[in-house]
């Protein structure tokens, strides 16, 4: 049994009847042909919010790290075991909770990360010792990995689908601004209200934000459909998107054809992202994940005690400068997902991360706050951040809806792994003597790593999903 509508457009609706259940309206045609964003603007505010305090509570332990080490007395290389615990926890929360978000759903698992971290992130200031700070960053970690697979999650299934990549950017703007929000943080209140002042920004803004989020946003459609077809929410959720569609008589819907529908991978299972001929393009993304959070892991984590102890730059001035990094950052992430739209995904980022690799070798020569350093600096924060935003937008559109939260958790969590090995490396590098320079040149090589993951993401992928 089939009935067909006309909208005002000309597009055509379709009511489908599904084996052995009452009629079923197919949601699919009304999902592709959306382009009004004023529906999901309050999700797209409150995700890019989030994950702004998600960017300043990883960008913020470096910042001040020299100040804690000392403040408890202990050397610099202690601080190592708070970065690692940190990236551990991370990267055990990201294998954990995609698979939790698939099954359980989007909001409210990122609801309860957000209220959980936000507690644990102002547990330090009580802290006797370092060993006290890096065993609750390791615990925090496990809750903050929940926001990003989420955010990228419900964006890409709320948005239009030619606003998608521009979408997930956007809100990953907020994490950019993360940072540089922790280097004002850094700025105005280190030396006056000590280290102590950055936890309590990073711990109540979050706790501030769950109930507007609980409130103001819904789970996605796709979600809701697969999980309860008869769900009454999912009408007028529809509704806010087309207000045209009739759907007096509908009680149930549907996503996709049938066939469609039975080759979906189950609910939250995890391991299909390794099925179904997506194996190669998984283990290109992580590998590619593994390096480029590794990469912002480093140099979030050491930037300012590079600078610091092998340049003799004082922090506060350091923070100061870091803030133009932080700017042009902003504005790859922000224009990242319009340009890869525009001229093709991984041709972006292909000259993206070669301008990373170069910025970084040149920061590590140029003289400091020369205009030439300033130029680099504002390069590399642009193509960082765009780089990364480019990479999340493309991991978020490569899975189903099923699996989409754990297959971007899993990149993520790979990439937590990576963000635990680099870390250690720039501790380890400053232990051994290495000159401003060489620690720059070896950070500057990654990107080029990073270049080449991309291209066996590009041919795992394939050509009609990533490019035009």
């Amino acid at each position: 049994m089939r009935w067909r509508r006309c909208s005002r457009d000309g597009e055509h609706r379709f009511l489908t009847q599904l084996p052995d259940d009452p009629p079923a309206f197919d949601v699919q045609p009304v999902l592709d042909a959306q382009t009004r964003v004023a529906p999901h603007l309050p999700l797209l505010v409150l995700m890019t919010l989030i994950m702004l305090i998600d960017g300043y509570d990883v960008f913020m332990l470096g910042k001040i790290a020299p100040a804690m080490a000392r403040d408890f007395g202990e050397p610099i290389t202690a601080l190592t075991l708070i970065f690692v615990l940190q990236q551990a926890g991370l990267a055990i929360g990201s294998f954990a909770v995609g698979p939790l978000s698939d099954r359980f759903g989007r909001k409210r698992v990122l609801l309860l990360c957000t209220i959980v971290f936000g507690l644990l992130t102002l547990a330090p200031i009580w802290a006797a010792t370092l060993r006290d700070v890096a065993i609750l960053r390791g615990v925090a970690g496990l809750f903050l990995a929940g926001v990003i697979p989420n955010a990228a999650a419900m964006l890409t299934e709320c948005a239009p689908p030619r606003r998608r990549a521009a979408f997930v950017a956007i809100a990953f703007s907020g994490y950019t601004a993360g940072g540089a929000l922790a280097s004002l943080v850094t700025i105005g209140l280190l030396d006056r209200y000590g280290w102590e002042s950055a936890f309590v920004i990073g711990g109540v803004v979050p706790l501030v934000l769950a109930p507007i989020f609980a409130l103001a946003t819904d789970e996605s459609l796709q979600f809701r459909i697969r999980r309860d077809p008869g769900d009454p929410r999912i009408k007028a959720a529809l509704l806010r998107i087309d207000p045209t569609l009739d759907l007096g008589h509908v009680d149930r819907f549907a996503l996709g054809s049938e066939a469609a529908r039975r080759a979906a991978p189950r609910q939250g299972d995890a391991t299909a992202v390794l099925r179904d001929g997506r194996a190669p393009m998984t283990l290109a993304l992580w590998l590619t994940f593994f390096l480029a959070l590794g990469l912002i892991s480093l140099l979030g984590a050491w930037m300012a005690t590079f600078f610091n102890v092998l340049g003799g730059v004082p922090l506060s001035r350091w923070a100061a400068f870091s803030l133009i990094g932080f700017t042009g950052g902003l504005a790859g992430t922000t224009s990242i997902g319009f340009l890869m739209d525009r001229f093709g995904r991984i041709r972006m980022l292909l000259i993206l991360f070669a301008g990373d690799a170069l910025a970084i070798m040149l920061l590590g020569t140029l003289p400091f706050a020369s205009s030439a350093f300033i130029v680099a600096l504002v390069v590399w924060g642009y193509c960082q951040a765009g780089g990364q935003a480019g990479i999340n937008a493309i991991c978020a559109q490569a899975y189903p809806t099923g699996i989409r939260a754990s297959g971007v958790g899993w990149a993520f969590g790979m990439g937590r792994v990576g963000g635990i090995a680099m870390p250690a490396l720039g501790g380890l590098m400053i232990a051994s003597g290495a000159s401003l320079a060489q620690v720059f040149l070896v950070a500057g090589l990654i990107p080029v790593l990073i270049a080449g993951a991309l291209v066996a993401v590009h041919r795992g992928i394939g050509t009609r999903t990533l490019g035009h």
